[in-house]
């Protein structure tokens, strides 16, 4: 069912007024997301009319936008990506730990996103697996996944990984399967040490390369010694990395992950109102025990505040590292199979599209939505029109 409010409706609505006003700080992405969400599933795509094939309703089905910053967007490319981690889950606990930036970085981060986001991967790989392969904590090659969200609850920038790890690893020597202790997977403060030490080394050497820009109020930091006492405070403080309760068994995890790889900003049913220019939305307080609080701000700050978390063109928000890194999946995976007596993976049928959303979130899309009873059945193409003409046909 389509929410009473989204954020296309926010966009069709104040978007234009919004590009004009900010025209010379968008970014050539932020003025793409805008203009595909704007679009999105509406005759300026096209698309096909669909008649059931037991009433006879019709219906016209626009094409979407395929952006993956757009809240509708979303479904399909999570049911795929499901689909292959299903058969890479192990017979062990999983853990989910959390890598986040330091907010004295976060303008750094702003003006800085591809090289800020690239070390804040490498510093939180290179942290679990030199951790992990500690003898003093687990003494094995492990492996995992990072997820990369750049948002807070209230869509101020936040930039942290959010990383799921089996409980374990190979032994160094490749002879066995190492198990972290039950419920306990790395000691948090030593992580945190580790991450510290190594993303403001890779922050160090990105800076002396010339890979980092300064403008505005950054702009005093491209002198060396100003940029040296920017960083000084850090060494100190300490870095946020965060355990949160393990996942338990390989179930758990494919549940967590259908609700959470493929998120945006914020998602369309968090929105409650678009009334008088102003934008509200639900939140999670987490200072006040997570209280579903509201905010209501200006069309014009809700953009501004979405457009944050535009990611750079073709960046990766999802990478695999150590046993689960790309290039030796398989032989890696098949090995760990192997040291836990397990069967290997039973290969499962490809789903089409409309199997995938029915099993995502039981709902079947070619379903008639007046009988409930036939399937729509495409009868024609629908041409692409002028947006302009079609500004309330989503």
């Amino acid at each position: 069912m389509r929410p009473a409010l989204e954020v296309a409706d926010i966009v069709r609505a104040h978007g234009e007024t919004f590009r004009q006003a900010h025209a010379k700080s968008l970014s050539a992405g932020q003025k793409r997301v805008l203009h595909a969400i704007e679009r999105c599933r509406t005759a300026a795509l096209g698309g096909h009319l669909e008649r059931c094939d037991q009433c006879g309703h019709e219906r016209n089905a626009y094409n979407s936008c395929a952006d993956r910053h757009c809240p509708k967007c979303q479904s399909l490319a999570r049911a795929k990506w499901l689909e292959k981690r299903q058969a890479e889950l192990l017979d062990c606990e999983y853990f989910h730990v959390v890598f986040t930036l330091p907010a004295e970085l976060a303008a750094l981060a702003l003006q800085n996103k591809r090289q800020m986001y690239d070390l804040l991967f490498r510093a939180t790989a290179d942290t679990l697996q030199s951790v992990a392969a500690d003898p003093q904590y687990l003494g094995a090659q492990i492996g995992f996944f990072c997820i990369l969200h750049s948002w807070g609850q209230t869509l101020n920038f936040h930039p942290h990984l959010h990383c799921v790890v089996p409980g374990g690893g190979i032994s160094l020597d490749g002879s066995r399967w190492v198990a972290c202790r039950p419920g306990f997977f790395l000691p948090v403060e030593v992580l945190s040490r580790r991450f510290r030490k190594l993303y403001l080394r890779y922050l160090e050497q990105a800076y002396a390369t010339g890979k980092l820009h300064f403008c505005g109020e950054l702009q005093p930091l491209s002198d060396p010694q100003s940029f040296a006492r920017y960083l000084a405070p850090l060494r100190d403080n300490d870095w946020v990395v965060y355990a949160k309760a393990p996942f338990g068994g390989p179930d758990r995890v494919l549940d967590y992950l259908g609700r959470y790889t493929h998120r945006v900003a914020i998602s369309n049913n968090r929105l409650t109102e678009l009334k008088d220019g102003k934008v509200t939305f639900a939140y999670k307080d987490y200072k006040h025990e997570q209280q579903q609080k509201l905010m209501t701000v200006s069309a014009d700050e809700f953009l501004k505040r979405f457009l944050l978390h535009v990611l750079p063109s073709s960046f990766q928000r999802i990478r695999h590292y150590g046993l689960l890194g790309n290039r030796h999946r398989a032989e890696h995976l098949a090995r760990c199979r192997e040291l836990l007596a397990m069967l290997p993976p039973v290969p499962q049928p490809t789903h089409n599209y409309r199997a995938r959303c029915q099993q995502l979130t039981g709902i079947d899309p070619l379903q008639c939505p007046k009988c409930n009873r036939g399937t729509m059945v495409r009868i024609a193409v629908l041409p692409v029109a002028r947006l302009a003409a079609i500004s309330n046909t989503s």
